[in-house]
């Protein structure tokens, strides 16, 4: 499953459907897809998630979770990285004080 976040500040970025929940739960949010934070909300959600990702910069979503592909070493993606493109559409959206929406 892939999920887009949306809004008119920002251009459209994709994420897989675990990464994405992760990132929407560490921003306060149920996680429930589809989902939006309102303008007013967003600094706070900023804010939780870079105090998430600041907090564990070089964890991974679920280090349990095997790789799907059989005998690929895949190179370790960090929560940090992973949520960098979220955190700079949150911050576009909360300047120009724009809705996101994600589905």
């Amino acid at each position: 499953m892939l999920i887009r976040f949306e809004t008119p500040a920002y251009a459209t970025i994709t994420m897989f459907g675990d990464v994405a929940v992760t990132l929407i739960k560490l921003m306060g949010h149920s996680g429930a897809v589809p989902g939006a934070l309102l303008a007013e909300d967003i600094p706070a959600a900023l804010e939780r998630l870079k105090t998430a990702v600041a907090e564990h910069p070089d964890a991974t979503l679920d280090p349990a979770t095997p790789n799907p592909r059989k005998g690929d070493e895949s190179p370790h993606v960090s929560l940090a990285h992973r949520a960098l493109p979220l955190i700079e559409l949150l911050t576009a959206a909360a300047r120009e004080g724009e809705n996101v929406m994600w589905e």
